[in-house]
């Protein structure tokens, strides 16, 4: 993609929500610092606690998670500025976080530093604010102030990675929910071209710049497939870097590097990028070529078994198509298969379907596997078991999550990251309230349940008083793991419900427009 391609005019500035508005510079720039000489820029405890939190929760959000990577990730050795496009808010850099084995300095929009609740765990984890053009043009502050805190910001970044840690920032510098890449901005090269020149100064490994695929199969909906892609890593060479930009940073002082450098390394990530993302004219148009992909694998007899081996395929039949355009923003595709293929989707998708539903033979779709019932009916009965610890354990995050997600002003993009800050706060805040509620029950009919089964659990370890206090902490403790086990039952039966309702929806969708799809599949 040549600069030629890209357009002429800027792109239009990003609609903000009520918070991105509110910019406090006292406490922005009261934002600690990352440190260098741990293993991890922020609090050791603070932030394994934390990710280890965002891995339970992401285990109940996405029902499949994989990851590939053209080269080995390292965790040791050289910096890594990973870059990828941006449509799923606050699950693209986590879900960059939790399948590279590096550790992170973080970069993020300005208030996610100062909300409520969040910027406790922001402030430990040490992720640095950096105020967009959109807050800039907007008057959320001062061209001198945005210079000030995001030069402060981008100098701690650069020397994360100057000392072999990673970082994840968007060429793109918003969240959005087109089908294809936005314009390019710079912070990323610049950031990592300032990295490369510190790495330099003090004899380190340089680092590298790596584009990443972020696939999700829907990112609005709860339990959908997520694929992280690591690309193969642009390498910064010695002589990208200019000798008066490695003399400059020697001093601690964020310094811009020169436009030339910027721009030649922002036209090599550009160049790359946009293969790791559907890079359609719309999102139909990229659901068309998912369908293309099952239909040939299919008739293949080859049937993709799992997210990312459908992505490969959808890649592949977008390469391969005629009249293919490398142009930004992507020219539609033409031709009968693909004017079949657009329907066939929009068919499917309006009955929340895809292309996993299409039969082996690719001529209509499948029937109901019987074999896989008795599966869902255990993962049902398994929720209907656990529903009345579920409702109590998890009532008010799924109430809050479902609210936030659908009322927000930023946009579907923002959806599921509203639905995991409510599981994870939840998960912190409300679980130890329920777990006191459901031991000191325990405690007041404790005569109760010894009546009924014959044993008194206050006696486990003793008839002491201090043997009866180790009996209340042990429930306690418990109940940690039975409100995990709780979730994940209601990720399960949440599974089975949309199998089994999808098999009852092919069977409808069959039978009103069966012989219309035959038709256009032949198509395809």
């Amino acid at each position: 993609m040549t600069e030629e391609t890209m357009p002429m005019r800027d792109d239009p500035l990003p609609e903000l929500s009520a918070s991105a508005k509110k910019m406090d510079m006292q406490r922005l720039l009261s934002a600690p610092l990352p440190t260098y000489e741990s293993s991890v820029p922020g609090s050791w405890w603070w932030t394994n606690v934390a990710f280890w939190l965002c891995r339970r929760v992401s285990a109940a959000q996405f029902r499949t998670t994989e990851s590939s990577s053209e080269t080995p990730l390292q965790r040791d050795g050289g910096g890594a500025m990973c870059c990828g496009w941006h449509t799923n808010g606050l699950m693209d850099p986590l879900g960059i976080f939790l399948q590279h084995p590096k550790e992170f300095v973080v970069g993020a929009r300005h208030d996610l530093v100062t909300r409520p609740l969040l910027s406790w765990w922001t402030r430990r984890l040490a992720v640095q604010p950096v105020v967009r053009k959109a807050e800039l043009l907007r008057g959320g502050c001062t061209e001198a102030e945005a210079a000030h805190l995001n030069g402060r910001s981008l100098l701690a970044l650069s020397s994360g990675v100057a000392h072999g840690f990673g970082c994840v920032l968007f060429p793109e510098g918003t969240s959005h929910s087109d089908s294809h890449m936005m314009r390019f901005k710079t912070g990323p090269m610049r950031t990592v071209l300032a990295a490369s020149a510190l790495a330099i100064a003090r004899g380190l490994p340089l680092p590298v710049l790596v584009p990443v695929g972020l696939h999700f199969r829907h990112r609005e909906r709860f339990r959908t497939n997520q694929y992280i892609e690591f690309g193969e890593p642009i390498c910064i060479q010695p002589d990208d870097v200019p000798a008066e930009l490695v003399e400059a940073v020697k001093h601690g002082d964020w310094v811009e590097p020169p436009s030339e450098a910027v721009n030649a390394l922002r036209d090599r990530l550009r160049d790359r990028l946009p293969h790791y993302t559907p890079d359609t004219s719309t999102w139909t148009e990229h659901r068309a070529l998912h369908v293309i992909a099952h239909v040939r694998a299919n008739r293949s007899n080859a049937p993709l078994s799992s997210w990312k081996e459908e992505v490969h395929a959808a890649r592949e039949v977008r390469t391969g198509m005629e009249g293919r355009s490398n142009t930004a923003p992507p020219s539609p595709l033409t031709g009968p298969t693909m004017e079949a293929a657009r329907e066939v989707a929009t068919v499917l998708e309006d009955a929340g379907l895809d292309g996993r539903d299409l039969n082996s033979a690719a001529t209509g779709l499948r029937k109901a596997r019987l074999a896989a019932f008795p599966g869902a009916l255990l993962k049902l009965s398994l929720f209907l078991a656990l529903l009345p610890l579920t409702v109590t354990a998890f009532g008010f995050q799924i109430a809050l999550g479902r609210l936030l997600g659908d009322s927000t002003d930023e946009g579907l993009d923002a959806r599921t990251s509203y639905q995991f800050l409510a599981a994870f706060f939840g998960s912190l805040l409300v679980w130890p309230v329920v777990a006191a509620g459901w031991v000191a029950l325990a405690v007041h009919q404790s005569d109760v349940i010894a009546a009924q089964t014959g044993w008194d659990w206050l006696q486990l370890f003793g008839g002491q008083q201090r043997d009866q206090l180790w009996a209340i902490s042990g429930l306690y403790l418990l109940c940690f793991p039975v409100f995990w086990l709780c979730g994940m039952s209601f990720a399960w039966g949440w599974d089975a419900w949309v199998d089994l309702r999808k098999a009852w929806v092919r069977r409808r969708v069959q039978r009103r427009t069966g012989e219309r799809l035959s038709a256009l599949l032949e198509r395809c």
